[in-house]
């Protein structure tokens, strides 16, 4: 019966799963992933993936265009080829969406670092936190930095930096000890550094950069400045500079983008909840704000801990309960005779993450030491603290929250009207306001129609969701195990259903969940740090958003702080309007959000009146003026931001490729089930969908996963995974194959040109795998096929020879094996076995070449630049020389004295000049030594003996 054989099985496994850098090879990550890849995205990939020898590569794209999915793409493709030394450093605020990430699209596990975890790893036996290749690790750059001993011992495959601009001044001699600690402990390892602002006030930032990925890319420093910094406004001379980073650097455009097709942008539309609080909630405020600045206060006062002070201010800006819940909590730590530490602040449940932003030090839990305490003075502030409490208790309303309950129907009808929704986010900062808010929402018309999100998730409502959403995904891969990442995934899809309308979130809680369904998110309270609000505007203002996006925040009429806190978040850094990345630009410009938070921290415990308050605010807005004003505009976008018109055919070409690829290698994936699982009942002939083993698999990942389905797709521990490994395993002996090219067309395949000229045909066929690993084995290893094949009785006819195209039309189309009617004709196959080989060969050594050549180009360059900034450095001392002995000689005034001075001046510049040429040589002579030790030391690790393995001797034919 005519089918799909072991052989096909044997083949078409081998042949998806062949190791290289080839889009086909790339391939299976890709068609792992749960997200809609864009071209632009896979070129970038492809563009960081296309040299073993690249030592990196800066990946620049406008905000909004997915820099994560293209460094994803990347990591999924090294985990696929099992180089699991993974690291990623980013910002600390971005770790759980970074994990989420991977989890949810790409299926890699991943670990957080930090202090705690780090810890916990050692008492557990593991040494060496970071040497694990069981995950993808994911860790910040402050405790990256205070590790990078730890770092510098293990050899990275992969190292992502993602806001990678705080690296840019590593270069300067006072730049940050930070950075410089990060670029020394993975110098030689291949870098990524994600950042859509690479140089903000100088083209020495663009040199830092460069220098983190290869520090012999340019010239030193002084060289770079030389050739490019002094001469930044020259057209040409940053065209020179744009041609000589293109083999490591890539920037998208949203508008060429757009243009391409690829993706559509919707807007941020901002609005304002004003709201005037009582004259008790303003004194309740005003009262436990003095008492925060106060430096006499036994609490906060003796030692004040900025973290403490960071996130008391978030509390007391947030809601009356939560002003309530923080002064019971002081309370009563001032009966126990303790000031303020970190448990006084766990109301703000994003504490763990801004402690990880701080230094170190600013992060320590505050003074632990003894202090004799004056009874009378702690009894007078316990009074104090009391009678704030009572006040707080007293207050029956809150201004805030009436707010929102008057002003909620009218945005979600809005909303509505627009085609989006009926629904809306609310992020909190406070986890005691999010309690408030679900209360008093229930008891105003929203009663089940509410979702919390935190950090715990602890309420029975919450428990009840995740415990249905268990039961209706059992059994799929959409559970991953994790509690909090599984309980996150529960409430999303709760959120997502019909009978849902409010999601109330924390800070922690919501961090790298994707909300793309809902277009409308409110701000109860406005975060000080501006990369927090993008990051939750993000949530929902991101890829696969249909509508435009509403913003609403709440302002405070009475409080000056808050007012000026909106007005800098609003105008200055544009966070609540426009397009993706309208607040890019900006946000670049500061190095750290908890540093700006910091800053308004600070601002806020100086000013007690309106009028010292306002002063703050303006001195805090003149030193963010000169942050983000900058006078590299013009340079910026004619290095990177420049009209290319081959830009946007190369992306829809690249479309174009992506679809023919993934259709292939889809089709390959399913034939080889179609060849392994005889049990399998496939939904059509031709369709992506099966069902085995009591459940529905498909190669549709949105369709998978909507309808509870399993996405079959090459990951690890997956039903493709293992048929694919069983079926590459298996040793196979010569056989007769006829393939029904009849019943492929009746099927509703498309025609295959190829095989329809072989109809009627037939003749033999060897088909081997060559493996090529370098000398050096982290320069990954690269399979060929070698297909030698004749049609009978066609012994000259070099086009009756079968090449790799053909015959991997041929194993698509099912057949039915016999016995071998004749012995192996191998004094015929020999020669053409031999040609085959010769050819894969001879294209990877034109591989090799093209690469060693790049590699020659950049060194070339590099040597040159050395060259450059000594010529032009004698050049200038020749100048001063010659402009010397002009004055001399004009100078007819001078005495003998100063003459014969100025003559010994300009000897001793002629004797420099003289060293500095003798130098020059002489460095120019190593460096050119050096050079060639490095092309050398390439080539001898690109050099590689081929190893052939035999895999499939076919006697061939094509039904009739």
């Amino acid at each position: 019966m005519t089918g799909y054989t072991e052989h096909h099985g044997t083949y078409l496994a081998t042949r998806i799963m062949l190791e290289g850098r080839s889009e086909d090879a790339f391939a299976k990550s890709l068609s792992t992933a749960r997200v809609e890849t864009k071209p632009h995205q896979v070129d970038a990939a492809l563009f960081g993936l296309h040299s073993p020898l690249l030592k990196g590569i800066i990946l620049a794209d406008e905000v909004g265009l997915g820099k994560t999915i293209e460094a994803s793409l990347i990591i999924a493709q090294r985990w696929a080829e099992r180089r699991r030394h993974i690291l990623l450093i980013v910002p600390a605020s971005l770790r759980k969406q970074w994990q989420q990430e991977l989890r949810e699209k790409f299926s890699l596990p991943s670990v957080i670092l930090e202090a705690r975890t780090y810890r916990e790893a050692i008492k557990a036996g593991h040494p060496r936190p970071f040497d694990q290749q069981a995950a993808v690790i994911l860790t910040s750059y402050e405790f990256a930095a205070r590790r990078a001993d730890d770092l510098r011992l293990i050899a990275w495959d992969l190292v992502v930096f993602d806001e990678a601009h705080r690296l840019r001044n590593v270069y300067k001699p006072t730049g940050s000890v930070r950075a410089k600690a990060l670029r020394d402990a993975i110098k030689d390892r291949f870098k990524i550094l994600l950042t859509a602002t690479p140089l903000q006030n100088t083209l020495m930032e663009l040199y830092g950069l460069v220098s983190v990925i290869d520090d012999k890319f340019f010239g030193d420093e002084k060289t770079f400045n030389t050739m490019y910094e002094g001469r930044r406004a020259d057209a040409l001379t940053l065209t020179s500079l744009r041609r000589r980073m293109a083999p490591i650097y890539k920037r998208h455009l949203r508008r060429d983008v757009q243009e391409a097709g690829h993706v559509a942008f919707t807007r941020r539309i901002a609005t304002t909840f004003d709201f005037e609080p009582s004259d008790r909630e303003t004194e309740l405020y005003n009262n436990v704000s003095q008492y925060l600045q106060r430096p006499d206060s036994i609490a906060f006062g003796l030692k004040p801990n900025q973290l403490v002070i960071i996130q008391a201010r978030k509390i007391l800006g947030s809601s009356v309960a939560a002003i309530a819940g923080f002064l019971q909590t002081i309370l009563d730590r001032l009966r126990r005779n303790q000031v303020a530490d970190l448990s006084t602040v766990a109301d703000a449940d994003d504490t763990d993450e801004v402690a990880e932003e701080l230094d170190e030090d600013e992060a320590d839990d505050g003074d632990s030491d003894d202090h004799a305490i004056d009874p009378k003075k702690l009894a007078a502030e316990i009074a104090e603290v009391e009678t704030y409490l009572r006040l707080a208790r007293e207050i029956g309303s809150n201004a805030k929250g009436e707010k929102l309950l008057a002003r909620l129907p009218e945005v979600l009808d809005e909303v509505e009207k627009r085609g989006g929704q009926r629904k809306i986010v609310i992020f909190t900062e406070s986890v005691r306001t999010q309690t408030y808010l679900a209360s008093v929402l229930s008891e105003n018309g929203y009663a089940g129609q509410i979702v919390l999100m935190n950090g715990s998730n602890n309420d029975p409502e919450s428990q009840a969701i995740y415990k249905a959403w268990q039961e209706k995904h059992k059994g799929t891969d959409a559970i991953s195990g994790s509690r909090s990442a599984d309980m996150k995934a529960a409430v999303v899809d709760a959120f997502r259903g019909d009978d849902r309308t409010i999601l109330i979130a924390t800070e922690s809680g919501a961090e790298g969940i994707n909300l793309q369904f809902c277009s409308l998110l409110l701000n109860f309270d406005l975060p000080w740090n501006p990369q927090r609000v993008e990051q939750r505007i993000g949530r929902c203002h991101r890829y696969g958003q249909k509508i435009d996006v509403t913003v609403v925040n709440m302002l405070n009429r009475r409080n000056r702080a808050e007012q000026r806190v909106y007005q800098l978040l609003d105008q200055k850094f544009r966070l609540f309007s426009g397009v993706f990345g309208a607040s890019d630009e900006v946000l670049g410009a500061i190095e750290s959000g908890i540093d700006f938070e910091r800053k308004v921290v600070e601002a806020v415990q100086r000013g007690r009146t309106d009028v010292e308050i306002e002063a703050e605010f303006k001195r805090l807005e003149e030193e963010l003026e000169a942050q983000i004003t900058s006078d590299m505009r013009e340079a910026r976008q004619k290095l990177f931001d420049f009209l290319d018109r081959d830009v946007v055919a190369r992306l829809r070409q690249r479309g174009s490729e992506i679809e023919v690829t993934l259709n292939a290698f889809e089709q390959r994936l399913l034939t080889v089930a179609r060849a392994e699982l005889s049990e399998a009942q496939f939904h059509t002939t031709t369709g992506p969908r099966f069902d085995f083993d009591g459940r529905t698999w498909t190669t549709e990942w949105p369709l998978a996963d909507e309808r509870g389905w399993q996405f079959f797709r090459l990951a690890e521990d997956t039903l493709a995974e293992k048929i694919v490994a069983a079926a590459r395993s298996r040793k196979l002996l010569p056989t007769a194959l006829s393939f029904d090219y009849a019943a492929y067309r009746q099927a509703g395949w498309p025609r295959l040109g190829k095989v329809e000229r072989l109809t009627g045909r037939s003749g033999w066929l060897t088909i081997s795998v060559l493996t090529v690993t370098p000398a050096d084995a982290a320069l990954g290893q690269r399979d060929r096929l070698v297909v030698a094949g004749f049609c009978d009785g066609l012994y000259d006819d070099a086009a009756e020879h079968l090449d790799q195209e053909t015959v991997d039309d041929l194993f698509l189309l099912p057949g039915a094996r016999s016995d071998l009617p004749d012995p192996c004709p191998t004094e015929r196959l020999a020669p053409l076995e031999q040609t085959a080989r010769s050819a894969v060969n001879a294209d990877v050594d034109a591989e090799n070449r093209r690469w060693l050549d790049e590699e020659t180009e950049k060194l070339d360059a590099y040597a040159d630049d050395i060259e450059v900034a000594a010529d032009t450095q004698i050049k200038q001392m020749e100048t001063e020389i010659r402009a010397a002995k002009k004055a001399l000689r004009g100078n007819t005034a001078i005495t003998l004295e100063d003459k014969v001075k100025e003559q010994r001046r300009i000897k001793a510049l002629e004797a420099q000049a003289d060293e500095l040429k003798l130098t020059t040589f002489q460095r120019r002579k190593a460096v050119r030594a050096e050079m060639d030790d490095r092309l050398d030391a390439i080539a001898h690790a690109l050099k590689a003996v081929p190893t052939i393995t035999p895999l499939i001797t076919l006697r061939w034919s094509v039904a009739a």
